[in-house]
């Protein structure tokens, strides 16, 4: 099937609802496993350049292909049986290892979306299916880019993914959880801002990774496919991370009690760092 729409008729078209997403965020900071609130947010700040970038993926290979046969993609990522087959070092090999080790699936974020939604497909058009993607591949984000698990490392991730596919709410989750971060006295002598910068000038220069064949990319190097896609090492989040830890202080404990957790979801993969060039 390939001739649905980019934007269903039944699709809310009102403008921006700032306050809205405020108050969603603020419920997110309140309690940061409740990842439901984060598409409740992103629904709340949709802009039209959303859907400028989902008609340029379906008007690749890739993305005709994914209106044709409708590939889930967490079905994919939790198929562990078949990513421990692939060799040590690939995207897939990385990503498996993780998810089991923190006891995490691809499912687990779809599932927190169906809270808001209440079923898989809301529209059935070309958008939501690209967010979708953008939703199911969130983990990959992370493993490429070189950013963590840890509050700061979140909200770099969500800047590079601005970069790379423009949402006000998406912005704006990353740079108010940045603001949140380095409100803590904890946070206030490190480059929280200069990092969160960073990741959007890196998504920026970047291969877009949501239009990337997955299936060929999780068999792919990690190394190797950073270095084609032209993902550049987060020097400032590094830096952020050695200071920290020169102040005795966990960068995966900046908040406090349950600072390691996500401000964005409770399912996403720890990132491999990202090296120099030798």
């Amino acid at each position: 099937m390939t001739d649905i729409p980019l934007f269903h008729p039944d699709r809310e078209t009102r403008g921006m609802r700032p306050l809205k997403a405020w108050k969603h965020f603020r419920q997110l900071i309140a309690d940061k496993e409740d990842t439901s609130q984060v598409f409740h947010i992103l629904e709340a700040l949709r802009d039209r350049r959303f859907g400028q970038t989902a008609a340029q993926f379906f008007a690749t290979e890739e993305g005709r292909k994914l209106l044709a046969e409708r590939t889930y993609l967490p079905a994919m990522l939790d198929d562990h049986a078949a990513l421990k087959q692939l060799p040590d070092g690939s995207v897939g090999r990385v990503y498996v290892d993780f998810m089991e080790r923190e006891g995490l699936t691809a499912q687990g974020l779809v599932d927190e979306q169906y809270k808001v939604t209440g079923k898989q497909h809301q529209f059935d058009d070309q958008v939501e299916l690209f967010g979708q993607r953008m939703r199911d591949t969130h983990d990959l984000h992370h493993i490429l880019t070189g950013y963590g698990r840890d509050a700061l490392g979140e909200q770099c991730v969500l800047a590079f993914s601005y970069s790379q596919t423009p949402s006000w709410g998406t912005l704006f989750i990353a740079w108010a959880g940045a603001r949140e971060i380095r409100k803590n006295p904890r946070a206030a002598k490190y480059p929280i801002y200069a990092a969160v910068r960073e990741g959007q000038r890196n998504g920026k220069a970047a291969q877009a990774i949501g239009f990337q064949n997955i299936d060929a990319l999780l068999a792919e190097n990690l190394e190797e496919a950073r270095a084609r896609m032209g993902i550049k090492v987060p020097h400032y989040y590094q830096q952020c991370h050695e200071m920290m830890r020169a102040d005795g202080v966990d960068p995966y404990d900046l908040l406090g009690e349950n600072g390691a957790k996500s401000l964005v979801e409770k399912s996403s993969a720890a990132a491999v760092p990202l090296r120099e060039a030798a």
